[in-house]
């Protein structure tokens, strides 16, 4: 049985907390990559920051829905869920604008679990942890890489 630590790419590529975002997205781009985990000075999983959070960014301003009643005015969303946006929305650095707290594989996590966890809730970036540490990350392109006959394996 495969597992994550047979695919996995080990040499990741992290970012800090403090990071500022515009030094985040040229990490992104200039690596081809689509998240990157985000760890403390010990190593210790953070969170993830994906595109999608940083495109996050660009979004309009949300105006609350309201209701109401006898002069009283009653939001019809959660103020907490406004907050974070407004947060996301306005980010500067990496830890305003990252996922905290990621989904995340062990090392003996079988691919067929892993796959699931991309498709069941549409993440295209994995960070595999040991412990508390982070050993490596999984990326679409590793699993696919598992449907490839050995003889024609893409070389890294």
């Amino acid at each position: 049985m495969t597992t994550a630590k047979d695919i996995m790419e080990k040499k990741v590529i992290s970012i800090s907390p403090d990071t500022d975002i515009s030094k985040a997205v040229e990490i992104l781009l200039n690596n081809h990559i689509n998240g990157v985990p985000v760890v403390d000075s010990e190593g210790t999983l953070e969170g993830i920051l994906c595109q999608s959070d940083l495109i996050f960014q660009q979004k309009e301003l949300p105006i609350p829905p309201i209701f109401v009643l006898l002069d009283g005015i009653i939001p019809l969303s959660s103020s907490k869920k406004l907050k974070n946006e407004l947060q996301k929305i306005g980010a500067t650095t990496v830890e305003q604008a990252m996922v905290k707290n990621p989904v995340f594989a062990h090392p003996d996590m079988p691919i067929s679990e892993i796959a699931s966890l991309m498709v069941e809730k549409h993440f295209h970036t994995i960070p595999v942890v040991d412990g508390n540490k982070l050993v490596g990350i999984i990326g679409k392109e590793d699993i696919l890489k598992v449907l490839i006959p050995l003889d024609k394996k893409i070389r890294k």
